[in-house]
């Protein structure tokens, strides 16, 4: 009997706010929210975005007016709105209108050029046409005679000037000792804290149901962490003139999101676990959980993804290769002077590129006997996550049939698991949607000739990069917690930056929305990614109604009532948390140099291995798994 991996906390953040509680969700769906749900996000986000402070009890603006539900949007609205989702790239990440680059400048001079410099400026070698001469005090003066080659700083127009960034006016680095870490990694120990809080659950409850290697961890970056304090400053320094920090290589790696969350936030010595997979990391790092978990070596399972690289050479490097949509393809799709950025992403739409985004996601899963045991609240379950390639290719970048396969095998599954009705009725598609011409052609098409085999008609398609962007590793994250808030919502987001289907979309079979609306309660949720390179996956997620049925089937509803009661204590402790985080108290759990173990004070004989701080010991009596070849 496979255990059943089940979320039971999901946190994070995007640009379209805090991942816990379904925020950021809630924010792009804002129009169709009733009035308190809306007055209650807006509120959050002006805690999240700094632009209210808790003083005596009661929160107020920068000018000290104290801020209410009813008054929020009024004082504050459009500052909210314009500061969330996909917008103009702000000052705090680079000048999009002067952006910075080395520019080369070589020339031919007939008289001798001069000046005077420092010693221990020259380069080394010296040129072989430069003439030394040593002055005083350290300086020499300089000949050049007849070529010469320069780089000085020069400032360019970016032609790409819209990204998916964090809120404006949030800033991770302060919420903690964030020592100089790079962006994706406070990124990452923010959404870390916020899955844990979110979940109601005390940490070192659970830390101690399980054994120590039953705990897993898997997490990635796909660019790495590339921002000045990671691998952007280890390729620049030098280039710049300045030194490489004895920080910049090790914090640059992409392992170090899941190696941060183990050293500083949860303490696990348990399974440790990266891979990058383009557009499909999360997806990728998911499996390996689902993975374990069904094959009993995992227990509770940490799955995450990060990406904040809103950088010029990286936003350069796939606006090089046409991959972003740019002013001056905006202008000409819209038949205008000005771009509005906050529709650059169009997903099924008219459109000419993606927008890049950053951001961090984090899920906790638990197998369901454990997950019941402690009380854990049931969001979802994700029985699989299908991998497939694309085979031969002619262009790397180029999709290819490998979506095909992943797609097919997860309705697949969700038909044998659900049945005929569930899936025809109440399931809906989180699909990659990013914004590419060819994309929207290949991917809808994937989509409408799986519901024509599967006798599905108006199948839901919801594209969240048209609102956040595409965040890479994170970005079937970001899908899985629009999913979630389908789920406890029952609001199906609609593609609300496009003003119509693209002529050349598949979509006989496919009901893609312009407008946000209700639906009824959804059973099952495919988040799809078709990533660079032939990473294609796709995982079917089941709904917390739906998941709870089959634990009722497996376990008997004596257990699910002992559940209930137990899920009264964990529900007050999201609600606890939840008024925290909206008043601004997200209480970041970053446990630098903690709980130390001392490796002389390991022991062990040839059943277990006991750890200081660990409840329950590391069994290691094996059996041999292959007893019958021996």
């Amino acid at each position: 009997m496979k255990a059943l991996p089940v979320i039971v906390a999901m946190g994070g953040i995007n640009a379209a706010g805090r991942t816990s509680f379904n925020q950021g969700f809630r924010r792009v769906v804002l129009d169709a929210l009733g009035q308190q749900q809306r007055q209650e996000t807006l509120l959050g986000l002006a805690a999240l975005m700094n632009l209210v402070s808790k003083q005596e009890e009661q929160l107020v603006d920068g000018d000290g007016n104290t801020i209410t539900l009813d008054n929020v949007e009024s004082q504050l609205g459009e500052q909210i709105l314009s500061g969330t989702l996909i917008r103009r790239i702000e000052a705090t990440h680079f000048d999009v209108d002067a952006t910075h680059w080395q520019q080369k400048l070589t020339g031919h001079s007939e008289q001798a050029i001069t000046f005077t410099t420092r010693a221990r400026q020259l380069p080394s070698p010296v040129p072989s046409n430069w003439q030394i001469t040593e002055l005083d005090k350290g300086q020499v003066e300089v000949r050049i005679n007849g070529e010469f080659t320069f780089k000085h700083d020069s400032f360019r127009d970016n032609p790409i000037k819209a990204a998916g960034q964090l809120p404006t006016g949030f800033d991770p680095s302060v919420l903690y000792n964030s020592r100089y870490q790079p962006r994706g990694l406070q990124a990452t120990i923010f959404a870390a804290s916020d899955a844990i809080h979110s979940s109601g659950l005390d940490w070192q409850k659970v830390m101690s149901a399980v054994a120590p290697d039953q705990i897993g961890t898997y997490s990635a970056s796909v660019a790495g962490q590339v921002n000045s304090e990671g691998l952007g400053g280890l390729f620049r320094s030098r280039l710049q003139g300045d030194r490489v920090s004895t920080k910049q290589l090790a914090l640059g790696l992409n392992t170090m999101s899941t190696d941060f969350i183990n050293a500083y936030v949860t303490g696990s010595v348990g399974t440790t676990f990266t891979t990058s997979g383009a557009c499909a990391t999360f997806l990728y790092n998911l499996r390996a959980a689902v993975n374990d978990i069904t094959a009993g070596r995992t227990r509770v399972a940490i799955v995450a993804s990060s990406e904040c690289a809103i950088e010029p050479e990286i936003i350069e490097g796939f606006g090089n290769m046409g991959a972003l949509a740019n002013d001056d393809n905006l202008k000409k799709l819209d038949n205008t002077d000005e771009v509005d950025y906050r529709r650059t992403s169009r997903p099924f739409g008219d459109n000419c590129g993606f927008t890049i985004g950053e951001g961090a996601q984090v899920t906790i899963l638990m197998d369901d006997a454990l997950a019941l045991e402690l009380g854990a609240q049931i969001r979802g379950s994700v029985p699989e996550v299908f991998v497939n390639a694309d085979g031969y290719k002619k262009s790397i970048t180029a999709p290819g049939p490998g979506n095909y396969i992943t797609m097919a095998k997860s309705v697949a599954l969700a038909q044998a698991m659900v049945g005929d009705e569930s899936l025809t009725q109440r399931s809906f598609v989180l699909a990659h949607g990013s914004s590419t011409p060819q994309n929207r052609v290949t991917e809808s098409a994937i989509y409408d000739r799986i519901a024509s085999a599967y006798g599905i008609e108006q199948w839901p398609i919801v594209a969240p990069k048209a609102y956040v962007g595409h965040t890479i590793a994170p970005a079937s994250g970001d899908q899985l917690a629009f999913a979630l808030g389908v789920f406890d919502t029952n609001i199906m987001p609609g593609i609300t930056t496009i003003d119509k289907v693209a002529d050349d979309v598949h979509d006989d079979r496919l009901h893609i929305s312009l407008t946000h609306r209700h639906c009824e309660a959804q059973d099952v949720a495919f988040i799809n990614s078709k990533g660079f390179g032939g990473n294609n996956a796709t995982a079917p997620v089941l709904s917390p109604e739906l998941t709870k049925k089959m634990l009722a089937k497996r376990h008997g509803e004596q257990e699910m009532s002992e559940h209930h009661k137990r899920l009264q204590s964990t529900l007050d402790q999201q609600q606890i948390y939840w008024q925290q985080a909206q008043q601004g108290e997200f209480n970041i759990i970053y446990r630098f140099g903690e709980g130390l173990i001392d490796e002389a004070d390991i022991h062990f004989d040839q059943q277990q291995m006991r750890i200081p701080g660990f409840t329950n010991s590391v069994k290691l009596n094996i059996e041999n798994p292959f007893a019958d070849m021996k």
